[in-house]
């Protein structure tokens, strides 16, 4: 396989991970009511696991992220802040202006960083299927390698952006009743996640005692 074809693999795997419904894609979609480049931004702090993450699976730590005492403490970690997330969002339901400044409080960089650094599911994803497009781009050597991180963030840019994009020119269109249902099924979603987060940390401990 040649570098090109490779990296056409890197764009079809890293699409499916990306856009397959997540708390990042939830928050995303919820940010970008009130700012169109909350994606952007997130893809931002997910960059700053993501890169260094890339480099330490190379180096081993594959092996860390697989064990039973990291998906514990990453799950109950994760859950949690995606609950406290979600009912933030709730509160904030109860005006526009307390909406926004609920919303953003934390800010899409910090939530990019918080929300893939404790995301078991992210972790496992670079321990298998990213550890093998990492370990396939060094065989190309260096700098194939720089251009395969380069080329699977910028999927999460892209897709990212485009969601929050939509999420503001679709608030602004239907305004704030629908800006609202919007926040909802977001919030609830990320409930949701939180809680499957917990529930899977809980399983895994329970086997270990």
């Amino acid at each position: 396989m040649n570098l090109l074809l490779f990296l056409f693999e890197v764009v079809g795997v890293s699409l499916t991970g990306v856009m397959a419904p997540g708390p990042i894609t939830a928050a995303a979609i919820a940010m970008g009511a009130r700012n169109r480049f909350a994606g952007a931004l997130m893809a931002v702090g997910h960059g700053i696991v993501e890169f260094p993450l890339m480099i330490l699976i190379i180096l081993g730590m594959d092996k860390i992220l697989k064990s039973a005492s990291t998906k514990i403490v990453i799950g109950f970690a994760g859950g949690l802040f995606l609950m406290i997330m979600a009912v933030r969002m709730l509160i904030s339901l109860r005006s526009s202006e307390q909406q926004e400044v609920k919303v953003t409080r934390s800010g899409p960089v910090v939530a990019g960083i918080v929300l893939s650094g404790g995301n078991p599911f992210f972790l496992i994803w670079w321990a298998s299927i990213g550890l093998n497009l990492a370990i396939s781009a060094t065989g190309f050597g260096i700098w194939a390698f720089v251009l395969f991180a380069i080329v699977h963030w910028l999927c999460d840019l892209i897709w990212f952006s485009l969601l929050s994009w939509a999420s503001f020119k679709g608030s602004v269109l239907l305004g704030p009743r629908n800006q609202n249902i919007v926040l909802l099924i977001c919030s609830a979603a990320l409930l949701v996640f939180g809680l499957f987060f917990i529930y899977n940390a809980s399983t895994t401990l329970m086997k270990l005692l």
